[in-house]
């Protein structure tokens, strides 16, 4: 013959192991969807990572060719407008000098190797 109140606590200590256990599955079923969300955005955050550093990469680009493009159309200008530099550049290039006149070059040196 069971006792009475040994009935009702084996209920209440049955009670309470299934809620723990839903509450560990609960906690367990949280984890899990953050883990899927994560594993989700994870390719993107990092393909817009490397998007970003593309996008900088080429803006550098852009900016030297923006500059060699600005010294370029100065150099046009120059030499439509500018008879004295377009005089230089030509006696520069073709080795000539005025009489009387004594031209110093100076040469860059080679850079040296590293070993």
């Amino acid at each position: 013959m069971e006792h009475p109140g040994y009935g009702d606590f084996r209920a209440r200590r049955e009670a309470t192991v299934w809620q723990r256990l839903n509450s560990i599955l609960r906690v367990l079923l949280v984890v899990a969807l953050v883990l899927v969300i994560i594993s989700l955005f994870l390719p993107q955050s990092k393909k817009l990572k490397q998007s970003r550093s593309e996008i900088e990469k080429l803006q550098g680009l852009v900016d030297e060719q923006k500059t060699l493009l600005a010294r370029q159309t100065r150099e046009v200008s120059l030499l439509k407008n500018d008879p004295t530099y377009l005089e230089t550049l030509a006696r520069d290039r073709l080795d000539l000098m005025k009489e009387g006149e004594t031209i110093f070059r100076l040469e860059q040196l080679p850079p040296a190797k590293r070993n």
